[in-house]
């Protein structure tokens, strides 16, 4: 009977042992789906390179990486991840357009890490993993509570990213003073700048406080009247930093509006979204300082150089995220015991990757960010 019990425990070891063996061999299937052809073929090989990058800095042959090509639309990317689901995938990275994310509920059983940092009507097992607008809000807000800032004017684009922003603020409860929905057709903007900041009021008084004083006799009179004179306008500003939460050359647009109303960034506090430290921006001297919320810069030149040297050619924002993304799933997968199951992502954790710190809860991936400014043709770290 001895005997008999000790081969049952040996049975039992070895089974164990064997499975633990084989469950450690099996590889970790992870689909990739993005642009491979087409007109923006250039940016899916750039994801698949920088992939390759961090497979190297992982340095575990149980990953396995099955990419397919969404061609840039919807109904390909449904097809290739059924085609993925088939093999056995059960999480898959990308696609790249919030567009080609829409039938992918389809798919119940596979979680998607889209590249798109928009988080409204997403479908329910699509977690977007770009900078989005809770994570760049949340940082404006940290940083007007160290600045006593609570009379922010949030300038919001009439676009479809709208809503994402409005939903950004409520969220992170940031104090504000007014928002205000503009048009990026130049002549509209500047005339609802021009009333927004009452510009034509604050002329005004200006024209009528020199009028007052030139009727008056006191001393130094002329030297005041002079100064007046120097000035554009007269009254105060209601708001204490203006959010513009746009980009490139509609931001600039903006900020040289609220210039020509005369409200400099030396009055209030000029505050923009993610740049991506477009250095286009350095050049805008007259529009200094311009503080925004960003990734580490630090580490984005480092994978930049690090790209260029390994592929002789540019990496870019996608090929950045897409290096911590696979970090990130493989991070999450390891702390639950190489299993991969919906929970990985529902529950709350962090990873600190390339970009800064990766906040995961209940499907959802934030950003802890950096903050900088711009001024003397330099990109300045705040926090």
């Amino acid at each position: 009977m001895k005997t008999f019990n000790k081969i049952l425990i040996f049975c039992f070891f070895y089974i164990c042992i064997f499975n633990q063996t084989a469950y450690t061999s099996e590889k970790i299937k992870i689909g990739l789906i993005v642009p491979l052809s087409g007109e923006n073929s250039l940016i899916g090989d750039k994801i698949i390179k920088s992939i390759r990058m961090a497979i190297n800095k992982i340095n575990d042959n149980k990953i396995e990486i099955l990419p397919k090509d969404t061609k840039s639309n919807p109904i390909d990317a449904l097809k290739v991840s059924k085609e993925l689901y088939n093999q056995g995938v059960r999480i898959i990275i990308g696609p790249v357009y919030n567009e080609s994310t829409k039938y992918l509920d389809d798919l119940s059983d596979v979680t998607f890490i889209s590249f798109t940092n928009k988080l409204i009507d997403n479908p329910k097992n699509v977690i977007s993993a770009g900078v989005n607008a809770i994570s760049q809000i949340q940082t404006i807000k940290k940083f007007n509570d160290q600045s006593n800032l609570n009379k922010s004017l949030f300038l919001i684009p009439k676009s479809e990213f709208k809503n994402e922003i409005v939903s950004a603020i409520n969220f992170t409860k940031i104090k504000y003073k007014e928002v205000f929905y503009f048009d990026r057709e130049p002549t509209k903007l500047t005339k609802q700048i021009e009333d927004l900041t009452k510009y034509q009021t604050r002329k005004n008084n200006l024209k009528f406080e020199i009028e007052r004083l030139e009727n008056l006799s006191f001393k130094d009179k002329e030297k005041k009247i002079q100064n007046l004179k120097k000035r554009d306008t007269l009254g105060n500003i209601r708001f204490d930093s203006v959010v513009i939460a746009d980009f490139d050359e509609n931001l600039k647009s903006v900020a040289t509006s609220l210039l020509y109303t005369d409200i400099s960034s030396k009055r209030i506090f000029y505050i923009t979204l993610n740049q991506w430290f477009d250095k286009s921006l350095l050049k805008e001297t007259s529009l200094h300082p311009i503080y925004f919320p960003s990734i580490n810069k630090n580490n984005y030149e480092l994978f930049m150089t690090d790209f260029k040297n390994t592929y002789g050619s540019e990496g870019d924002q996608l090929s950045f995220l897409s290096y911590d993304l696979l970090g990130l799933i493989y991070f999450l997968i390891y702390e639950n015991d190489f299993k991969i199951t919906k929970k990985i992502f529902y529950k709350r954790n962090k990873f600190k990757g390339k970009m800064g710190i990766f906040e995961i809860n209940k499907n959802i991936i934030t950003h802890q960010l950096n903050f900088y400014s711009i001024e003397n043709n330099s990109f300045k770290k705040i926090f």
